[in-house]
């Protein structure tokens, strides 16, 4: 049966390798022997027969059949304009159907949208790729949208079409590499991934890189959902955070990978639900007296041994725990109970799982080709390209995702080293400098001051933090001053250090007193957090309380005094979860912390310690109201390494508001151990951690403590103290 449409390119449809498909297919004007006529075209493989329902008159006419393969058309030689029409199809198994045809729409996706997608500034690009639920000319449907510019043709597969490549050919749309199709009839919870024929007419499968949310590993398909029917209740948080500054305020914070936290042991040991979990999680939060909760990456992962870091769903929350709309329930929940979330996001690599973003369309689409630039050798994944416009605005646009439809208060950036130097964990000769000769990755510096500087624009009051690990300068200062722009950065030293000398048996620790002191050198060149994270309980590390040396009461003892001298210490705080109860067992993944412990007094000890550590914390604002100023600590003795007992104040804005802190790192208890102070009057013990309750052996200062005139580490007044063994003690001046 002969055609109105080229020859060629009817091939090129029946063969899935038209960049364009709408030039063709669907309704277009047509001359025939130059008179304008309307022709209806439709490729549909299995279809038998097509009939055109024409929606204005119900009238119904017949497609003829031009190919085997399933190409109709018709042709109205009587109708001059573009009419409303369905598609009444019938299968080879008297299966029938009517939709409305695909290609009868004009592009959604506007020449606006493509330039700044491709000049990478278009911020909220994640409302345009995707799929999205939407209405056009009356018709509801899903709109589809992905970046694939090497790709010879994509089309849309799913449920909706038996998976088939054939079915829903989209466009590409001008040179912006944006391939787009509007699909009339595909509903909210119907699978879906792309298929992509690269140039080398390979055909691969790809969930969607901007989708929101996916199947239940190991399944891997994309799922259509609309992220925008929740209706929030956090007003009252969202404003006053828009109102404060992070750095000013107390901030503890709570690790928590979600899937280990705590489990239905009764249901087959699964997992609680985002919703399960708020309420059980942030109960316990609040009784903790933690501020936030920082969850282990949550976006979708295929394999649950990576702990969330090798990422293939960067929009997606993961369903292990429920669909979006419930943890936007568990971030809610959090906000009206007064706890802040920080996601944990890992914009430095990504798995090379095939259903993700390696070599998307058939290229090294957002990593580099190169593998000296391309690939971590140790971790076996792939690196962002930086330097693509695109690539970078994936990242950037879905840090300002999580922020905008998920409310989290905050990222912290993972493997910030490994993005910053172009020799990371590799050897001599395995990297490529950059243009200067120098290590430096100047694509991903510039990347982290853009992304860092459009986030602090868009959401005032939220956290940046960076988990870097070298001496890289300036990392949380703003980027006007030549700094990185976070807020916030791991303090990776001073925790290295102090484990490192905490894990000695106190007779050596007067040998290494620096490793104890030396964070106070560089606390200021950074607006720090003090981390004991994850990291540092897996892979042989121990446990915290497994780290501590001595006997039972004594390892108990000493990790009262290390949480003590950190809570002390300036910075913000950050605790793994497990170890506000001394969990002696190595995290794992793969089963509930041990909360059969807390039927022994000593781990019950050991959390009530943890719990009113925190609420001192939150109530003394001296602990936290100047952290990121020298003018907020000072030292009264801090070389007395024989002793191994430190003493310190931390200060508040006040002149009158301080504490100080005695610390002995040693079993030997010291009864009338004096100090210097900053001046006359009394001091009360507000806090010791070798009081009974937190199983201590009850060395406390049960008076008010008087100075006196005699001078003592270079001051003019000081006080004879009672200073327990492997003990913390916190003192306030009361006179005033």
């Amino acid at each position: 049966m002969k055609t109105t449409v080229n020859v060629t390119e009817m091939y090129e449809i029946i063969h899935s390798e038209h960049r364009d498909p709408h030039h063709i297919l669907g309704m277009h004007e047509i001359r025939i022997q130059r008179k304008k006529a309307i022709a209806i075209r439709a490729f549909i493989p299995q279809a038998l027969s097509i009939k055109v329902i024409e929606e204005n008159t119900n009238k119904k006419y017949d497609m003829g059949k031009i190919h085997e393969s399933g190409f109709f058309e018709i042709v109205f030689l009587n109708k001059k304009e573009k009419f409303r029409y369905q598609l009444e199809i019938m299968d080879y198994h008297n299966h029938q159907w009517t939709i409305y045809d695909p290609y009868a729409f004009n592009p959604i996706i506007s020449d606006l949208d493509r330039y700044l997608f491709n000049q990478g500034t278009h911020y909220k690009i994640y409302e345009k790729l995707g799929s999205h639920p939407m209405t056009v000319d009356g018709v509801k449907g899903i709109l589809f949208a992905v970046w694939a510019p090497n790709a010879k043709r994509v089309s849309v597969v799913g449920s909706f079409n038996d998976w088939d490549g054939r079915r829903h050919p989209m466009r590409c749309l001008g040179d912006s590499g944006i391939w787009e199709l509007f699909i009339p009839g595909v509903l909210e919870g119907d699978l879906y991934k792309y298929e992509i024929k690269t140039k080398e007419n390979q055909l691969l499968l790809k969930t969607d890189p901007y989708g929101f949310y996916t199947e239940l590993r190991p399944s891997t398909a994309s799922i259509v959902y609309d992220i925008d029917k929740y209706q929030w209740h956090d007003e009252k948080w969202m404003k006053e955070r828009a109102q404060k500054d992070p750095l000013n305020q107390p901030l503890s914070i709570y690790e928590v990978h979600l899937g280990s936290w705590m489990r239905v042991v009764e249901e087959n040991n699964r997992f609680l639900t985002y919703r399960e979990a708020a309420h059980k999680l942030v109960a316990y939060v609040k009784d903790m007296g933690y501020t936030h909760i920082q969850l282990m990456p949550i976006e979708e992962h295929p394999y649950d041994g990576s702990w969330g870091y090798q990422v293939t769903g960067y929009y997606a929350p993961t369903s292990r725990y429920g669909k979006p709309e419930d943890f936007m329930y568990f971030v809610d929940y959090c906000h009206q109970n007064g706890i802040g979330v920080i996601l944990d996001w890992v914009p430095g690599h990504f798995p090379k799982d095939a259903h993700g973003l390696a070599r998307f369309d058939g290229t090294a689409l957002y990593e580099h080709e190169d593998p000296r630039k391309g690939e971590h050798p140790d971790w076996g994944t792939l690196i962002f390209n930086y330097g693509r416009y695109e690539v970078k605005l994936f990242l950037i646009a879905n840090a300002l995702y999580w922020f905008e439809k998920y409310h989290v208060d905050g990222l912290r950036v993972d493997a910030v080293a490994s993005m910053l130097y172009l020799d990371y964990g590799r050897r001599d000769g395995d990297w490529i400098p950059n243009s200067y000769g120098g290590n430096e990755n100047l694509e991903a510096v510039e990347f982290l001051k853009h992304l860092n500087s459009i986030v602090y624009q868009y959401h005032p009051g939220i956290m940046m933090i960076a988990e870097e690990s070298t001496a890289w300068p300036n990392v949380s200062r703003p980027t006007d001053m030549g700094g990185l722009g976070f807020g916030l950065k791991w303090n990776m030293g001073w925790m290295n250090d102090f484990l490192r000398y905490i894990s000695k048996d106190p007779i050596y620790r007067k040998y290494h007193h620096n490793d104890l002191t030396f964070g106070l050198v560089y606390a200021y060149t950074e607006n720090f957090i003090l981390v004991l994270s994850h990291d540092e309980v897996v892979h042989g590390k121990h446990s915290m309380i497994g780290k501590m040396p001595g006997d039972y009461w004594q390892k108990f003892a000493n990790l009262r005094v290390a949480y003590g001298f950190m809570y002390g210490h300036p910075g913000k705080k950050l605790l793994f979860m497990g170890g506000e109860f001394a969990q002696f067992d190595e995290w794992s993944e793969a089963r509930s912390l041990d909360w059969h412990l807390l039927q022994f007094d000593k781990h019950r000890e050991m959390q009530a310690y943890v719990r009113d550590l925190n609420r001192l914390y939150l109530k003394e604002t001296a602990f936290w109201e100047s952290d990121f100023s020298w003018e907020g600590f000072e030292w009264i003795n801090g070389h007395d390494a024989e002793s191994s007992i430190i003493s310190f104040i931390r200060k508040g804005k006040e002149p009158q508001n301080y504490l100080i802190f005695v610390c002995n790192f040693t079993p030997v208890p010291r009864y009338q151990h004096r100090i210097g102070v900053p001046e006359k009057g009394k001091y009360k013990e507000i806090f010791n951690s070798d009081a009974s309750q937190y199983g201590g052996s009850n060395v406390i200062n049960e008076q008010e403590i008087v100075s006196e005139s005699i001078e003592w580490d270079g001051r003019e007044n000081s006080i004879g103290l009672k200073v327990p063994p492997l003990g913390m003690v916190v003192l306030k001046r009361v006179d005033l």
